[in-house]
């Protein structure tokens, strides 16, 4: 993937219009897997394609401290408000204070995303497609955009954990998550909080594609544990969390 990509290729479409009406009116939305691929032009074998990049994941040293065996990769763009996508360099992620209470002054360090990763035809209409969505929330002249592939595995003795911190928030404008893929877990349900406590929205990401967006400002969220549905084999969850931050 180049430094810059400047091909504009997105367009305002009726899913990202839905995206922001719910986002403005109550903080949360799932958007559905044939809306996500009308949005960024793809089927069935772009999201087989895409999906393999979580086989290449590296593992998560802070979170396997903690006891949760969780794999993943880290990348920081520029993205301006005409889409232009620019790769920034590869340093530590730090969440902002008052966010995640697990790693509060520390500077995590990740394996960096692949070349391959950042080649596919699918990250880059992904992440103006998000851009267009965020710009509901904020009229920002470019947005910071975190990209954080994951991988949540689970066996019969150790559930997995998506949120090992619990309820929270990750200190952006614009926090997603979509659903890469499930293999052989139950579990993993994603639930919307308002400042209160209260349920904004509940749901459970099952079919690859899916993608929950959330006003990061207006609202917290967490995900349940996963669990082996056979304990005799292996099973994760594999999604991939974007987060757009104004500038």
């Amino acid at each position: 993937m180049d430094d810059v990509v400047n091909d504009r290729t997105v367009a305002h479409t009726a899913p990202v219009a839905d995206a922001r009406e719910a986002l403005l009116s109550t903080g949360a939305y799932v958007m559905p897997p044939a809306a996500v691929s009308e949005c960024l032009g793809t089927d069935a074998h772009g999201w087989a394609c895409f999906a393999a990049h979580w086989e290449d994941l590296a593992p998560d040293t802070y979170a396997a401290e903690r006891g949760t065996r969780r794999l993943r990769r880290y990348g920081h763009f520029l993205l301006s408000r005409t889409g232009d996508l620019a790769l920034q360099p590869h340093i530590a992620f730090v969440q902002p204070e008052d966010t995640n209470p697990l790693y509060v002054d520390v500077d995590r360090h990740f394996e960096p995303l692949t070349d391959a990763f950042l080649s596919d035809p699918l990250l880059t209409p992904l992440l103006r497609m998000l851009g267009d969505v965020a710009s509901c929330l904020d009229d920002a002249a470019e947005w910071s955009v975190k990209v954080h592939p994951f991988r949540v595995v689970a066996s019969a003795d150790s559930q997995g954990a998506p949120t090992p911190e619990g309820r929270h928030r990750d200190g952006v404008t614009l926090v997603t998550s979509l659903l890469v893929g499930r293999d052989n877990v139950t579990g993993g349900e994603s639930t919307v909080y308002d400042p209160g406590g209260g349920e904004v929205l509940t749901t459970t990401l099952t079919e690859p594609g899916t993608l929950l967006l959330g006003d990061d400002r207006a609202t917290l969220h967490g995900v349940s544990p996963v669990r082996p549905l056979d304990t005799a084999r292996p099973a994760h969850r594999d999604v991939l969390v974007t987060t757009l931050t104004a500038r």
